[in-house]
């Protein structure tokens, strides 16, 4: 296949509504989609201009001024607009909020936006919060701010400034865990947006991040903004920052004193605070620091601030609002620990950190290296090492990579020969701060030291502990002066608040050595080496990423055991590495595909990034040749290079399901396409490469027959590669899904794809809207003789009738086409020639709008009909005249309708007595579905009567849910007693009683012919046999 340069199309200007939908997307991210402006109220407020929104400002305080309390200019002058919404909704409870809003719009002469308030208020009056009735109390103005407020405000600017003022970003080794992240300035505003149903302010707000994102750094920086009033300046808050190991410690105390010891002199203030709680805003981080479990049971909580408690219990009580349920509370967590907290908090508003995101990270680079040669060599470096890139939207680590590549190329060393993989930046930045806090000690001793911080590591890691007290250091052989010497080189931080409780600087340090824990020899010990269990392996590399607390070890691991990164170590480290796990894992992984197949939520399977850092084909190669189905998210650059690595030694792959979100002219999730670069800081051409490679698959792989391609927006040219490969005479593909993606993929193209591949047997679309030409095109398709398609399937497509009849129309000359299945696709016009049945053997017009008129035409579309042995009509208000015209016809059909679907088509006992005379006399008819219909008792004992004739030839039938009672079982015994051709009967979900069971039951130990019954979900056939029924 030859490589494809697409170029960049422009970028059209978007509509007000595009943008609106699109507001909250810059925060969005695969694990959470949730953000500051997601389901919020008064949107619209955003895309005022400056000088509007001081208008709309000013505007709001002459309409406050003329009423019943008053508002200084100081609090509003420099209000965000999402702050502008949360004053709004605050003080003007009800739908007062939209109705000011609106008065204001009018005199400013905003007619598009005062439209857009009465559009959203209509839409949310029913769940709007009610109005208070009881007036509220004005909040006290900036000058009238109690003297220990004040205090308060200055005590905590001296605490924190410090941290900004000495921050030299992005270089300075001592702070770089102080990082800014420039787009948290839009995230401050919007963290308490009033949101829909109630147009309520979230009471429980969760911060969502990465390690070393930035969640502590938001948390510090919402102190700092608040006692600067630069933070929600119009509404009165007491603020603290709780780190939640300052809570875990304080055995003994009550939630008050804990208050109290944030600032020993505002005892008062606590007090005067604590009377109205509903202005206290706690602040907690450190969530996976809490070294004990903190979810208490609810009996064990308390409602007292006052009385002495357990950390764990005070805590939970908090987050669960049994403990001041008026305060409001910010929590910063991890994505993995969203699962553990999330039954515990009431109506939490949860908000994705995403950290750097590209253009961050390319700034980031060219800030840290200059304009100079060796940071354009850095930055292509780390662009084409997606998982190495993405590992940089974490601030913190971008400085690692920043500093580790900086040295590499002062050097002269060529990147790509010296770090085959992301791993090997990181053995090569850890083991320089290792040997620098052992270069007093002993090759010995520096082995011991190494094998005891990895043991603490990897210990840690297992039992999701990031915190170790002496105990663990003791239990781990980390003596006193290697702490100090991990402490002196940032290895290991001390945690704030604890001397004696220490975590590695970096979560990612910690995994680096946790993963190095078991691929090195040491040779003290009697065996040698760690050896990794068949469970460890499989929770390192079967869990998908996002909700693995293991990913990053399992990802080093395997980059360790790459030939030349454990060259690295061994001449780094100074330690003899082992191969004993990378042999385990040789054995193992083929047996995982088969045990415990690999079903990521989202993204890629955890093993194929584990594998693309190995790099070496003859591994990854055995691994993947138990795999068989692959499911993949093309979310990321990380997702679209390890896709095509790993696929192409997929030798026994036979089905893919791929969802494509990338914009691969921007090198991001398309949905934040307005937030991208140019494509040429994004070498976008990789992205082309590495999607093409992965559609040589198609090519090469002659036992992948099945591609499912749902919820993608795909662009033009990255279509066109796809029908290319598809389009190849090396393609054996024979099952084609589409699911709801954009209409663009069925291009000129793609459809092609119908004629010149010849190996296709099946085509199904659903859930998607099919325009005029894209219906012509498929149609122009499945004309030509060259397409060998035999299955059709449209289902829920979007679509005018017209189109759908002229594709139904352009079947008519298509010899090879012998099943066509239209479900939800309106043919209430269904002419007599709108469809040639000649060459098809199976139809079906699921849920199509057909009623008694439209059954006429397919009646003689039917007798001309010679191969059909499949029609199902379900779904379809025929009732029973319109079904009359099938019974009629059936006796006198030339084709051999072997099964006939009438399930849910609303017939009732009228028709049983047409369906009586047919049976006996049908010699062709052995499946027959009624179920979901009003047939009842005397319908069914129609039907018995003719499964008791000696010429009925029916093999299954299908009675669920007919509304017949226990007064017909009797008949049915009889039928099952006699009927020597009956081999499935379904009578589920109708009310027969035990009387009923028990009478069908008796008839089963006389009849041998039947080979299963189902009376109910839950008791078939054989279970009324079994001894004791």
């Amino acid at each position: 296949m030859s490589r494809v340069r697409p170029r960049a199309s422009p970028i059209s200007p978007l509509s007000f509504s595009t943008m609106r939908a699109s507001c909250t997307l810059p925060y969005a991210c695969s694990c959470c989609s949730s953000s500051p402006c997601e389901d919020a109220v008064m949107l619209y407020m955003l895309y005022l201009s400056k000088e509007e929104l001081q208008m709309f400002k000013q505007g709001l305080v002459n309409e406050i001024t003329s009423g019943s309390f008053h508002i200084a200019w100081d609090h509003l002058e420099t209000a965000h607009w999402a702050e502008m919404v949360h004053f709004l909704i605050e003080n003007f409870p009800g739908r007062k909020a939209w109705d000011v809003t609106r008065d204001i719009f009018a005199k400013m002469n905003q007619d598009n936006m005062s439209f857009l308030v009465r559009r959203e208020l209509n839409d949310i009056l029913p769940t709007l919060e009610p109005e208070d009735m009881h007036p509220r109390e004005p909040q006290m103005n900036l000058e009238e701010e109690s003297g220990e407020l004040q205090k308060y405000k200055l005590h905590v600017i001296e605490k924190y400034l410090p941290i900004w003022n000495s921050t030299t970003w992005p270089r300075n080794q001592r702070d770089f865990l102080y990082q800014d992240v420039g787009r948290h300035e839009t995230y401050l505003p919007c963290l308490f947006l009033p949101k829909r149903p109630q147009g309520r302010q979230p009471k429980t707000v969760v911060i969502q991040g990465v390690p070393g994102v930035g969640k502590t750094t938001l948390a510090k920086r919402i102190m700092m903004e608040w006692a600067g009033n630069k933070f929600y300046a119009h509404k009165l808050w007491y603020v603290v920052y709780f780190h939640c190991e300052e809570v875990n410690q304080a055995a003994g105390q009550s939630f008050l004193e804990l208050l109290e010891n944030k600032w020993p002199e505002s005892q008062a203030l606590v007090s005067k605070i604590m009377s109205s709680p509903d202005q206290l805003l706690l602040l907690f981080d450190g969530f996976e620091e809490f070294p004990t479990t903190f979810i208490e049971k609810p009996d064990k909580l308390s409602d007292d601030c006052t009385q002495k408690l357990p950390g764990s219990v005070i805590l939970s009580s908090l987050l669960s609002k049994r403990m001041l349920p008026e305060a409001t509370l910010l929590i910063m967590i991890r994505p993995t620990s969203w699962q553990v907290c999330k039954s515990m908090l009431k109506c939490p508003s949860r908000v994705a950190l995403p950290g750097f995101d590209t253009r961050e990270k390319i700034k980031y680079f060219r800030t840290y290296f200059g304009n100079t040669r060796e940071g354009r060599a850095a930055l292509s470096f780390a662009l084409e090492n997606t998982i190495l890139f993405s590992m940089c939207q974490a601030p913190a680590v971008c400085w690692v990579v920043c500093s580790c590549l900086k040295q590499l190329v002062e050097r002269s060393e060529n990147l790509t020969q010296v770090c085959p993989n992301a791993t090997t930046v990181f053995v090569q930045y850890l083991s320089g701060l290792f040997a620098t806090g052992a270069e007093n000690l002993s090759r010995k001793m520096q082995q011991e030291q190494l094998e005891s911080l990895c043991h603490l590591a990897s210990r840690g890691m297992w039992c999701r502990k990031w915190v170790f007290n002496t105990e663990d250091l003791r239990k781990a052989k980390v003596d006193e002066a290697g702490v100090a010497a991990l402490l002196s080189v940032n290895i290991l931080r001390r945690v704030e608040s604890k001397e004696d409780h220490y975590a590695f600087t970096l979560l990612i340090f910690q995994e680096f050595f946790a993963a190095l824990f078991y691929v090195l020899c040491f040779p003290q010990r009697l065996k040698t080496f760690h050896a990794l269990t068949r469970m460890d392996i499989r929770r390192l590399v079967a869990s998908p990423r996002g909700n693995n607390d293991l990913a990053h070890m399992g990802l080093f691991l395997f980059g360790l055991l790459n030939e030349v990164c454990m060259s690295v170590v061994a001449q780094s480290f100074r330690c003899r590495p082992s191969w004993c796990n990378k042999k385990k894992l040789f054995k193992v992984l083929p047996w995982l595909h088969k045990s415990h197949p690999l079903s990521p939520c989202c993204g890629v399977p955890q093993l194929f990034c584990c594998l693309h850092e190995i790099q070496e084909e003859d591994f990854v190669r055995q691994a993947l040749d138990g795999y068989h189905k692959a499911i993949l998210r093309i979310n990321k650059d990380t997702d679209i290079q390890v896709s095509a690595f790993c696929l192409k030694y997929c030798r026994n792959l036979q089905e893919m399901e791929l969802t494509v979100t990338l914009n691969f002219m921007n090198g991001q999730n398309s949905s934040i396409s307005l937030f991208s670069l140019p494509r040429r800081e994004l070498a976008s051409d990789k992205l082309y490469d590495w999607w093409q490679d992965l559609c040589s698959v198609f090519t090469t792989n002659e036992k992948l027959e099945v591609l499912a391609v749902t919820d993608s927006v795909i662009e033009s040219p990255v279509v066109k590669i796809l029908a290319d490969a598809l389009k190849h005479p090396q393609c054996k593909l024979q099952k084609l899904l589409l699911q709801r993606v954009d209409s663009t993929l069925l291009s000129e193209d793609f459809t092609r794809v119908l004629i010149k591949n010849q190996h296709l047997r099946s085509l199904e679309i659903r859930c998607m809207e099919v325009d005029r030409k894209a219906m012509e095109l498929l149609g122009l398709a499945l004309k030509y003789p060259q397409c060998r398609l035999q299955c059709l399937r449209l289902e829920d497509c979007w679509t005018t009738p017209r189109n759908r009849m002229d594709l139904t129309s352009n079947l008519q000359g298509n010899v090879h086409l012998k099943t066509l299945m239209l479900r939800k696709s309106s043919l209430e016009n269904f002419g007599e020639h709108s469809l040639s049945m000649a060459w098809l053997e199976k139809l079906s017009l699921e849920n199509c709008d057909l009623t008694e008129l439209t059954c006429k035409s397919l009646v003689s579309c039917l007798r001309r009909s010679e191969r059909l042995t499949h029609l199902s009509l379900a779904e379809n208000a025929l009732k029973d005249d319109g079904a009359r015209h099938i019974w009629n016809t059936l006796e006198h059909l030339t084709c051999p309708l072997q099964r006939l679907v009438l399930r849910k088509c609303d017939l009732t006992s009228r028709c049983c007595q047409d369906i009586a005379s047919v049976l006996p006399n049908s010699k062709a008819l052995r499946s027959l579905d009624l179920g979901l219909n009003s047939l009842g008792d005397d319908g069914i004992l129609l039907l018995c009567g003719a499964l008791r004739h000696p010429d009925c030839k029916l093999q299954i039938l299908e009675l669920e849910k007919c509304l017949f009672t226990s007064a017909c079982c009797q008949s049915m015994a009889s039928v099952l007693c006699s009927n020597k051709t009956l081999r499935y009967l379904d009578l589920s979900q109708n009310d027969i009683g035990v009387n009923g069971i028990l009478t069908l039951c008796g008839a089963f130990s006389s009849q041998k012919q039947t080979e299963e019954v189902i009376l109910s979900p839950m008791l078939r056939q054989q279970d009324c046999l079994s001894p004791g029924v």
